[in-house]
């Protein structure tokens, strides 16, 4: 098992290199052109979990399966693998299938969905800040959300997303005085160059837990989940809103789970105002970054989670599936999958930024 996630460790790493470190092209008339890469495709993915339920004795199986979406393109099916569930919203807005099974059999389960998607990449064009609100007008105008989005997250002991901490906080103010605009967008920006030019992207092998906010910030790297926490921390430590999206990095034979962010900065941006960042990139400069992680919610990304603000939302989007066993002689063994199958490329473009600072596919 252990080489298994090593495996897919570093499949995700190939991939997030090949997604924000492309090759850069330099024309005669100051754009920067980006080498072809997918922009729409079409896949099929199955996840959830397979359980093995063996020995003697009562148990229960509790879990709750998200439902995929995207900011560009379509889910066009969803199947569910076990009929024994009923329909729920956890955490305001997420659409889950939920299995609440009670039994004395020894049985195999498959508690998961499959789907059928055509997904886009979804691109912010504008990386100058036009339409973006300042940071006071999003407080003014989008008081709920600024109140939901700008505290701190944590479960029964541990902070994670931690805005109000000093030298979170400190960082963040420095960014902002530095930049000298109270633009949503421009410091949401600024702040993702400072994560980027000062945090390396790391996977801790010996740990699979998720790091503080703080601790990113100590030790100055982190996988996925821990730079977007960091990130998140440091936009609401000056009342920029942010949230976590949960999903996968989808490629031709793989789903791998993974987490990035999105600011919200209002006026006609986005989708409603939320524009994605992903946070995990690795490409070689900061103006590669930029161009290819902030605003942009590529093909390869799949979303099946997204935060409210809540400590209900962290807890649920850090846990999985969960089970109680009411004798010493039954065994439960339950394995988490996600694949990925007839995956078709419909469509190959060029990322391109022109002298104005704007961006297409063509």
């Amino acid at each position: 098992m252990k080489n298994k996630i090593i495996f897919y460790i570093f499949i995700f790493i190939f991939i997030i290199s090949i997604a924000s470190g492309c090759l850069e092209l330099f024309t005669i008339d100051g754009s920067i052109t980006y080498e072809s890469h997918p922009t729409s495709i079409r896949y099929t993915i199955s996840y959830g979990y397979k359980i093995n339920c063996s020995g003697s004795g009562k148990y229960n199986i509790f879990y709750k399966c998200d439902i995929p979406e995207l900011l560009k393109g379509q889910i066009i099916d969803i199947i569910v693998h076990n009929n024994d569930y009923y329909d729920e919203i956890i955490a305001s807005w997420n659409n889950v299938k939920s299995w609440n099974i009670t039994s004395n059999l020894n049985k195999e389960y498959d508690l998961g969905i499959t789907a059928n998607v055509q997904a886009d990449s979804y691109m912010i064009s504008d990386l100058n800040g036009k339409n973006a609100l300042t940071i006071q007008d999003i407080s003014n105008i989008y008081p709920d959300i600024s109140r939901k989005f700008t505290q701190s997250q944590s479960n029964e002991t541990t902070i994670f997303i931690d805005p109000k901490n000093p030298a979170i906080s400190n960082i963040a103010n420095q960014v902002l005085l530095n930049v000298d605009t109270n633009n949503s967008f421009l410091v949401a920006k600024e702040l993702f160059k400072w994560l980027k030019q000062n945090t390396d992207y790391k996977i801790h092998f010996d740990n699979d837990n998720v790091q503080t906010a703080i601790y990113t910030l100590q030790c100055r790297s982190g996988d996925c989940d821990d730079l977007s926490f960091l990130y998140i921390s440091l936009c609401r430590s000056i009342n920029v809103p942010a949230r976590f999206i949960r999903g996968f990095i989808v490629e031709e034979n793989n789903a791998i789970p993974h987490a990035w962010v999105e600011v919200f900065v209002g006026g006609e941006i986005g989708d409603n105002g939320w524009i994605p960042v992903e946070c995990a990139g690795i490409a070689s400069t900061i103006d590669s970054e930029i161009h290819q992680n902030f605003g942009i919610e590529d093909v390869e990304h799949l979303r099946v989670f997204k935060d409210d603000g809540s400590n209900e939302s962290l807890n649920v989007s850090l846990s999985g599936i969960y089970y109680r066993i009411y004798s010493t002689d039954r065994n439960i063994d339950a394995i988490s999958y996600s694949n990925i199958s007839n995956y078709y490329v419909l469509r190959n473009e060029k990322l391109i930024i022109n002298e104005n600072n704007r961006r297409t596919y063509e």
